[in-house]
């Protein structure tokens, strides 16, 4: 799969979670605006398990009101070398770590980060200044992303917004993720711990280009025979050129 520059669950069961837990914080997820929360993150890295812990956390409590938190976990592969070939890692996401680092004129890279609706960058374990940005982020206008099935494809549609950009020439992405990983770490930094992750990019592709505040799109997606399909969840989002900026984003079944 190739990324361009910039570059839960079945939905039954996870949106069901997600529904009670909009409903237990007094609004429900319809009312809720999406909010993309990027970990860069690796297994080899002492700092990050509390990272992983903190995403975890917000997935499933999603405790910023109006914001619903959807998180994509993105494991780097540059500690791979330094004693813990961590599992799901991927150059590609490395690379997706550099372009952020470029737009945000950072001197390099670093885990565990935090990138909230590709706009602002944090240390990914500081969870009152990564709640503070979500909350900023729930209150800017968005595209409405949606992802639902289409026999055995997924559909992919944006729909404009009144008060959202049009998103011209932005790109749409979509990434599969899994959740309800765990590693028994053996070498590197964290040697001897049992790391749980959820929301693990498994892939990411660009799928596409709106105009004009539109786009629909059916994708095939394939599935590799290691995933469990019932730990599956599909997050389509829609990035702008060269921003970064996360335009809408939305979570849908497999």
């Amino acid at each position: 799969m190739k990324l361009a520059v910039f570059p839960v669950l079945a939905l039954g069961a996870a949106w069901a979670l997600v529904a009670a837990r909009g409903a237990n914080a007094g609004t429900s997820p319809e009312t809720r605006t999406p909010v993309l929360v990027e970990l860069f993150t690796s297994e080899g890295c002492s700092s990050c398990p509390p990272a992983d812990a903190l995403l975890a956390d917000l997935a499933k409590s999603q405790p910023v009101a109006e914001a619903l938190v959807i998180p994509l976990s993105e494991h780097v592969d540059y500690w791979n070398h330094l004693g813990w070939s961590d599992p799901y890692s991927s150059k590609l996401f490395s690379e997706r770590q550099s372009s952020y680092a470029a737009a945000f004129r950072n001197s390099g890279v670093y885990t565990p980060q935090a990138v909230v609706d590709g706009s602002v960058e944090l240390v990914g374990s500081d969870q009152r200044k990564l709640q503070s940005a979500i909350a900023s982020a729930a209150r800017e206008p968005k595209l409405r992303v949606l992802v639902t099935r289409a026999g055995p494809s997924l559909r992919v549609r944006v729909e404009p917004s009144p008060s959202a950009p049009k998103g011209q020439g932005a790109q749409v992405l979509l990434a599969i993720v899994e959740s309800g990983l765990q590693s028994q770490v053996s070498k590197g930094e964290n040697s001897g711990k049992r790391l749980s992750h959820t929301a693990v990019v498994r892939k990411m592709d660009v799928v596409g280009v709106v105009q004009d505040g539109v786009f629909e799109k059916e994708i095939a997606v394939k599935l590799d025979p290691s995933w469990k399909v019932e730990n599956l969840s599909a997050v389509a989002f829609v990035q702008d050129r060269p921003s970064g900026k996360v335009l809408g984003a939305g979570l849908g079944a497999l």
